[in-house]
């Protein structure tokens, strides 16, 4: 008689090694089928960004070759959930189903919906731990409230976390117990997507598990001790880069948290810190579903932003005349990724120098980030803009030139992504519209066109934005908003 199978059903999770589901369904004994869904049709699911799109089809990629030399299959389908879930029930006889549950708000919403129903069908249905920390009910304020402000929620945090439990990834060949019938699936070329301006994409990132553990080892032996004070410098490799790695659940994170021990590393603590801002921001949107449609701040809601198509552009493209800008900017296109640093400067430029709407920054960054993650995309805009949870004040706009001193004192960032103004000197690179005629003329350079002028006055547009603050805030000065240029 043939054994029943359980469905193991992958989502942002796209591991065997530390896989609450995997091991779920290991310990139940049966024959076990992995399928993977692709849903752009049901309410609750945002249509992913095309570079999120690449970096999933080469995961994918990865995790079915994996599964395979062990002797099982991936199975993918493209369709709304719950209908492919019961399709698979039919064509396969599966009584039980195994997942990692999510915590964002629509997402969260259609697992309440699917479970309901396919329990409704007579199906065991089990949900495991997802990829964070904690579970966003676990920490509240002495109140009784969900955390608003990091350090606290850093302080409960750093107190709840406990030893991971670990749990091998099935080893040997033909280790995976395998169905006796198997369904048909799509050919996985077909979740390989790659536009044309993602080519680049494969000279900078190994997708799923294998790259992962790399990625984090190399950080360990390479990387950790220096982090706290290489961190904030774009042209060095002085973060992790393992948010991608992260957001699609090739490693997990209570493994990267517990590999960084503080007594043996100097920088484990601001490493695990950046971690817990992950969950945090993960924490706000469970508990503030409209994080991505409305600020968190009210008045906010009436903030005259402008809507200048021609503004955008100029900014998506890398083409403000401001050199760390751009920078950032064609990194993000060129390589799906943006340092962090980067992505404070690019943001309050938008939000605070164009007075553009926050949510065409998180639009574009959903698009063109592989490691776009919308608790985190939408609560770090929010930040920046000063219109969320412990946000950065609205006075704090990042002035390009003096962030570009001092995070590229030698503009070898510059350099490497805008070449056409390699030549100018560390001094001059910063400011290439404060260079001299005969000197642009030596180094081949033309303002406007081979490199714009800056499209706006950043002195300007600051004190611009300050008035428009002024008006949603209901101050009559700014004499307590400093000029905060770090």
């Amino acid at each position: 008689m043939v054994q029943p199978p359980s469905l193991l059903w992958f989502r942002r999770d796209l591991r065997l090694t530390n896989n609450p589901a995997l091991q779920a369904a290991l310990r139940d004994g049966k024959p076990i089928m992995p399928v993977f869904i692709l849903d752009e049709e049901s309410d609750g699911h945002r249509r992913l960004g095309r570079a999120s799109r690449w970096w999933l089809g080469q995961s994918l990629t990865e995790l079915d070759t994996a599964i395979a030399q062990l002797g099982g299959r991936l199975i993918l389908r493209t369709g709304p959930t719950l209908a492919t879930l019961r399709e698979l029930v039919l064509e396969t006889g599966a009584c039980m189903i195994h997942f990692n549950r999510r915590y964002d708000p629509p997402g969260s919403n259609l697992d309440r919906q699917i479970i309901e129903a396919l329990r409704g069908d007579g199906l065991a249905v089990e949900d495991h731990a997802p990829n964070y920390l904690h579970e966003p009910w676990q920490l509240q304020t002495n109140q009784g409230d969900f955390c608003k402000v990091f350090t606290p929620f850093w302080r409960r945090l750093s107190q709840h976390v406990g030893p991971p439990a670990t749990h091998r990834a099935p080893r040997a060949p033909h280790a995976w117990p395998a169905c006796e019938n198997w369904p048909s699936s799509g050919a996985i070329e077909h979740f390989q997507y790659k536009p044309a301006w993602t080519e680049n994409f494969a000279h900078h990132w190994q997708p799923g598990e294998a790259g992962a553990r790399h990625r984090l080892q190399h950080f360990l032996e390479d990387g950790i001790d220096d982090y706290p004070s290489k961190r904030d410098y774009p042209a060095i490799e002085g973060t992790s880069r393992l948010s991608p790695h992260l957001a699609w659940g090739e490693i997990s994170v209570h493994e990267a948290w517990h590999s960084a021990e503080p007594a043996k590393c100097s920088g484990a603590v601001a490493f695990r810190r950046e971690l817990a801002w992950r969950d945090f921001n993960m924490h706000l949107y469970f508990h503030y579903p409209d994080l991505l449609r409305q600020p968190w701040r009210e008045n906010f809601r009436k903030f005259p932003f402008r809507k200048s198509a021609a503004m955008l552009k100029a900014w998506q493209q890398g083409r403000t005349g401001f050199p760390l800008v751009d920078a950032a900017m064609r990194e993000l296109w060129q390589t799906g990724w943006m340092h962090n640093r980067m992505r404070m400067v690019t943001a309050s430029f938008l939000i605070k120098d164009q007075l553009i709407d926050w949510q065409q920054g998180e639009t574009w960054f959903w698009d063109t980030l592989v490691d776009a993650d919308p608790a985190q995309n939408g609560a770090n805009w929010q930040w920046v803009a000063g219109c969320g949870f412990d946000a950065a004040p609205f006075f704090r706009i990042f002035n390009p030139v003096i962030q570009s001193v001092k995070f590229d004192p030698q503009g070898d960032y510059i350099r490497r992504w805008i070449p056409e103004l390699a030549a100018l000197s560390a001094k001059e690179i910063h400011q290439p519209w404060a260079v001299p005629e005969d000197r642009l003329a030596a180094t081949n350079i033309q303002l406007d066109r081979t490199y714009p002028r800056p499209i706006l006055d950043h002195a300007k547009a600051r004190q611009t934005a300050l008035a428009a603050f002024r008006q949603v805030s209901g101050r009559s000065s700014d004499a307590a908003e400093p000029d905060l240029f770090s």
